[in-house]
């Protein structure tokens, strides 16, 4: 439904930092389900941890907020520019259930709450071989940047 490049097109993050690798479902306004490829070549591995690799909570989270992103933007038809920004607002009720170790495949599950005054409410989930391995509430704004920003 939405391969990298379009991914690439929708989202300001590029490499190490792009954690969405294809969306596979997407309902305007409702609902978008999508995919990290997790692999052992990944930056943060080496020091998290080199005996075990684990891929850290907070990263696990920003792809679930990348996630929200993707929906946001197709919720309001925008193609963000170098002016538009998908900030991060808050999160609420983050709970990580198991590790995501080199080799797994991240499900990306996320649903709008709500919508108000630019102010998106998500409440997802990530999982593998669905067990589900973090859930949250993510809020997010869309902000257009001035020239001083």
């Amino acid at each position: 439904m939405m391969d990298i490049y379009r991914i690439l097109k929708q989202l300001p993050h590029r490499y190490p930092f792009v954690l969405v690798d294809r969306v596979l479902e997407l309902e305007k306004g409702k609902y978008i389900k999508a995919y990290k490829n997790v692999s052992i070549n990944e930056p943060y591995f080496v020091g998290h941890f080199p005996h075990r690799p684990v891929m850290p909570g907070v990263l696990i989270v920003e792809a679930l907020a990348q996630t929200a992103a993707l929906l946001g933007f197709d919720t309001l038809g925008i193609t963000p520019d170098d002016k538009t920004m998908f900030y991060f607002a808050g999160i609420d009720g983050v709970r990580f259930k198991r590790p995501v170790a080199p080799g797994d495949q991240l499900m990306l599950e996320m649903h709008v709450e709500r919508v108000r005054s630019g102010m998106f409410k998500f409440k997802g989930h990530a999982s593998v071989d669905g067990e589900v391995v973090t859930e949250a509430e993510i809020m997010c704004t869309i902000r257009m940047l001035g020239e001083d920003d």
